[in-house]
């Protein structure tokens, strides 16, 4: 079984596996309940900490969101693919056990991949995903970076170095966006982007 079977396997068999992204290592699950705890437990993730629905393209995670389209919509199209997770009004309560304390608002992203982590997203639609860290620990570049715990529980698909920098993270659920994290790309270019 090639790495792209394998992975896609432990995957909807409800198990872990560590993608590389465009920006680190991520560890997945399909974002179903019981997956996304194991996923929790295993990253030592503080209880009540959201995690980002990772989506193969926005169309998938239109399908899986429905309540994004209109003006959610226009901001992902501008922003995705790319290195950023955006947070955006989540009415429905859809995929509580992501959103942490806030069920009414969900992080999301379409990462700009290639390769076999792109045929994996491709093939499953979506993922539940965090970077592939205990943690507070270092955001792995490479397999080899992935902590021992972690490369021990989950199959791990290497993707070989990546750059490094976690996504940049911002809220638009509020009347003027708020940046949460500085990442991987410019967080002032991205709003004036999603907003023009």
């Amino acid at each position: 079984m090639g790495a792209v079977d394998a992975a896609v396997a432990a995957l909807e068999a409800g198990g872990l596996v560590v993608l590389p992204t465009d920006t680190v290592y991520g560890l997945a699950a399909l974002p179903e309940q019981e997956p996304v705890e194991t996923l929790l437990e295993l990253k030592q993730k503080p209880e009540g900490t959201p995690i980002a629905l990772v989506a193969a393209s926005v169309d998938v995670l239109l399908d899986r969101v429905p309540e994004l389209r209109g003006r959610d919509e226009t901001i992902a199209r501008a922003l995705l693919p790319g290195p950023y997770t955006l947070v955006l009004a989540n009415p429905a309560r859809r995929f509580p056990w992501l959103c942490g304390t806030t069920p009414g608002s969900i992080g999301v992203r379409v990462p700009a991949l290639s390769g076999d982590a792109a045929t994996i997203l491709r093939r499953v639609g979506a993922v539940a995903a965090t970077s592939a860290n205990l943690h507070g620990g270092p955001d792995p570049r490479t397999a080899a970076a992935v902590p021992a715990e972690i490369a021990r529980a989950a199959l791990v698909v290497d993707g070989g170095e990546l750059p490094g920098t976690a996504s940049t993270v911002i809220d638009f659920t509020t009347p003027v966006p708020r940046v949460i994290r500085e990442g991987a790309a410019p967080s002032a270019d991205a709003i004036r982007r999603a907003l023009g």
